[in-house]
């Protein structure tokens, strides 16, 4: 007869033989055992004569074949074989079944027959799959476990819940690419570590920013929870690329930079910003008198903070490449109006400058590349402080492309560009890439007649 797991109840001293088998990995400390419930299971089971029976060395190949079968739900019938049996294998075997001993070949042992032994021999009333069950612990079919471990993996990114709409694509993108999976491998591992994540990412972008061991140390379980290489960090570096757009990359200077997008420095010196004409400290005032570029370190705009003044309605314009700035300090010298070099992505020193001009009730003019690299710039700056695109919108750039003999063609994914959603369109639709110094002469002329 087939005998499956649904008819196994539990032995009298929950699921240990006589024999002492330690439980096997697939049998879980809180797991029910399959079958009847406890009023109705069978206490009938000779434990000391199935010890002597089916608990000899010799045949746990055999127990834990049928276990096998068992988790996965698989019926009780026909044979397990063994095709390079020990002569104790052999030599148990043949006690088991009453047979007499072979010495050469595989070993072969009929499911039914044993049941039938068990049964007869009042060892196991109820046959094999009891009998093992008495050996061996509780089974859990892997379908349950399956089911089971879901819903564990549910309960471990249930935090993802509460991040706001900024980072909704990437709670479902760690979702679904197996990230937090690879990271934390259980999901009582897992829980935790996507539990710090969000609260890291709730707390982000740091503002004035920070150094990474102090804002692990305020908000996190200490000051190197974020150190490299941890879970976390990896968690919460692939959360603050979605937060500020930060692009793909590699290498560790490309981490410092993705880090400092968020206000989260190695330091407070290596993070810096080029600025031209910029007033509020006698060396700024030099420089601007001069007319010559500054550099302005992320220290010096926090420690002594306002560095850079500006008339209550004055502009900044704000590029993307540092040879505009230095073609305006060329051209213009002293009489330029105040302006901002991104250099790339715009990192933390720029973003605090920028941020303290704008809360000051500077209007800030942006122009960068016409590229996928040069919008996604643009965008992740518009998240950080509000500005307003100079010379760089659709008409803009279809005007420059007219001007252009040989553009090189766009490269990359494309990307939306919310201050005109034209301008994605249109570069979509011509294909080629437009850099600042091909309209230089026109962004010299602006900067040249005054506020546009």
């Amino acid at each position: 007869m087939d005998v499956t797991h649904s008819a196994i109840p539990p032995d009298r001293d929950g699921g240990r033989a006589a024999a002492g088998r330690a439980t096997p990995p697939d049998a879980t400390a809180d797991a029910a055992p399959t079958g009847p419930p406890p009023a109705e299971a069978r206490t009938d089971i000779d434990t000391e004569r199935l010890g002597r029976l089916l608990g000899d060395p010799g045949l746990a190949w055999f127990v834990d074949r049928v276990r096998h079968r068992m988790v996965r739900g698989r019926p009780l019938t026909g044979s397990v074989t063994l095709s390079d049996p020990e002569e104790s294998q052999r030599r148990a075997a043949d006690r088991l079944l009453g047979r007499a001993p072979r010495s050469s070949g595989s070993l072969s042992i009929r499911l039914a027959t044993v049941d039938e032994i068990l049964r007869r021999s009042g060892v196991s009333p109820d046959g094999l799959a009891v009998a093992v069950v008495a050996l061996t612990g509780p089974v859990v079919l892997h379908a349950e476990t399956r089911t089971r471990e879901e819903r564990a993996w549910e309960e471990a990114y249930a935090p993802l819940g509460i991040l706001d709409a900024e980072l909704a694509r990437w709670a479902e993108r760690i979702r679904g690419d197996g990230l937090v999976r690879r990271l934390a491998r259980t999901p009582e591992t897992a829980g935790p570590l996507v539990e710090a994540a969000v609260r890291a990412l709730r707390a982000l972008p740091a503002s004035p920013p920070t150094s990474r061991a102090t804002f692990a140390a305020r908000n996190l379980s200490g000051a190197h929870a974020l150190d490299e290489g941890t879970p976390l960090a990896t968690l919460v570096l692939s959360g603050i690329r979605c937060l500020t757009g930060f692009p793909d990359g590699s290498g560790a200077q490309w981490r410092r930079e993705a880090w400092a997008s968020a206000g989260l420095l190695k330091d407070d010196l290596s993070s810096t910003v080029l600025t031209l004409n910029l007033r509020g400290t006698p060396a700024l005032d030099w420089m601007a008198d001069a007319g010559e570029p500054a550099v302005l370190t992320l220290r010096s705009l926090t420690r002594l903070a306002p560095v850079a003044s500006v008339a209550a309605v004055g502009t900044v314009h704000i590029c993307e490449n540092p040879a505009v700035l230095s073609a305006a300090a060329d051209t213009l010298g002293p009489a330029c109006p105040p302006m901002v070099c991104l250099q790339g992505q715009p990192s933390a020193a720029a973003l605090t400058l920028l941020r303290d001009l704008s809360m000051r009730g500077a209007r800030l003019l942006y122009h960068g590349d016409f590229d996928w690299g040069g919008v996604r710039i643009a965008a992740a700056l518009a998240r950080s402080v509000p500005w307003r695109p100079w010379r760089y919108t659709a008409a803009d750039y279809r005007a420059a492309v007219t001007e252009v003999a040989e553009a090189p063609d766009l490269t990359g994914p494309p990307a939306a560009t919310p201050w005109d959603p034209a301008l994605a369109v249109a570069l979509a639709e011509s294909g080629v890439r437009v850099e600042e110094e091909t309209v230089l002469a026109d962004l010299l002329t602006d900067l040249g007649s005054g506020p546009r």
